[in-house]
């Protein structure tokens, strides 16, 4: 947290006065952990590269074969556990729920996907762990910026997550069972220097 974002808010926030807080007027995006502030870096080239991949493939595959179904970018994520005090940024949800243009939340996400950079591995991992805790999500992909390696945790049909992610490299195909869609892993990382 910056300085300035430390004279612009209470020590510890509250959800609700992190959607109504304006900022701290130097464009830095803030996820909300435990009361505090958590600025989110600026991303790499590789990093926006992915990101762009994953839209444009799930973004075209949901207009196909889910018109129900909306893609949204950096949608704002409020866990179960510590509800009142934790507001997570994912990179890209899916949901297949009403929604309004107004709202801060993504309604009842079944798919979120988080892009690790070398910077952000362990604060994102502990946002997967809140991910976990809402019940409408069914799986949660895992894309490696710095190397060619994906991961994906689904919630079995008992609702309990397995203890490891499956892992996908080079070569193989990713199924989203949450949405219906199989794609390559190599189309993920396309245009990056990561490409084999």
């Amino acid at each position: 947290m910056t300085s300035t974002a430390a004279r612009n808010h209470p020590p510890l926030m509250t959800v609700e006065e992190f959607i109504k807080w304006p900022g701290d007027g130097t464009g830095t995006r803030y996820e909300l952990v435990n009361g505090e502030l958590r600025a989110q870096d600026a991303t790499t080239v590789a990093h926006g590269t992915i990101h762009t991949n994953l839209t444009i493939l799930i973004g075209n595959h949901l207009r196909s074969n889910r018109p129900g179904c909306l893609l949204v970018v950096a949608p704002g994520v409020q866990p179960r556990l510590r509800a009142h005090w934790n507001f997570c940024i994912p990179d890209l949800g899916v949901t297949c729920s009403a929604s309004t243009p107004k709202d801060r939340t993504l309604p009842e996400p079944v798919l979120l996907i988080e892009i690790l950079s070398e910077s952000n591995s362990d604060d994102t991992w502990s946002n997967i762990a809140l991910y976990a805790t809402l019940p409408s999500v069914a799986e949660i992909l895992i894309v490696d910026s710095t190397k060619v390696a994906i991961e994906l945790l689904r919630r079995g049909a008992d609702g309990s997550w397995p203890q490891a992610p499956q892992a996908f490299e080079a070569g193989a195909q990713v199924a989203l069972a949450s949405i219906g869609f199989e794609f390559p892993v190599r189309a993920i990382y396309r245009d990056t220097y990561l490409e084999e």
